[in-house]
């Protein structure tokens, strides 16, 4: 969320909707992942502080606004994600456990579907591409 209340910048309107679409469905994960948990009797520990602390992704900036740096900022914690849902596809796929494998790939689409989304704007304010003329 700290991307969609606080973008700036030309591209505000689509950032800030898009930014929302992703943290819905991050959400959704969340509440996939946790369950499971619970599923496999495990403790969800869901609050800010536990996950803050437990955190293996990097932390994101707070101090940035312009949409380019959260477009970054988003792109890379995204990809980091997505990296993390492979590896626990990996470990859960080798303990046999099909339904948290399923779970996990389910997320990793989503993860890499939003990164698609992400790097795409990224590409088009970069000025890259094929001349138009």
């Amino acid at each position: 969320k700290q991307a969609h209340w606080n973008v700036k910048g030309p591209s505000f309107i689509g950032l800030h909707k898009l930014f929302d679409d992703i943290n819905s469905d991050v959400e959704e994960y969340v509440d996939l992942l946790a369950e499971r948990v619970v599923q496999l009797g495990g403790i969800a520990e869901g609050t800010a502080r536990c996950a803050a602390e437990r955190s293996t992704l990097g932390e994101y900036p707070i101090d940035i606004s312009d949409g380019d740096q959260h477009v970054e900022a988003l792109s890379s914690a995204l990809a980091a994600f997505g990296h993390v849902c492979r590896r626990g596809i990996d470990e859960a796929d080798g303990l046999g456990d099909a339904d948290t494998t399923d779970i996990l790939t389910e997320i990793s689409r989503g993860v890499d579907k939003w990164l698609w989304f992400v790097e795409a704007h990224q590409q088009g304010t970069q000025g890259g591409g094929a001349d138009p003329s």
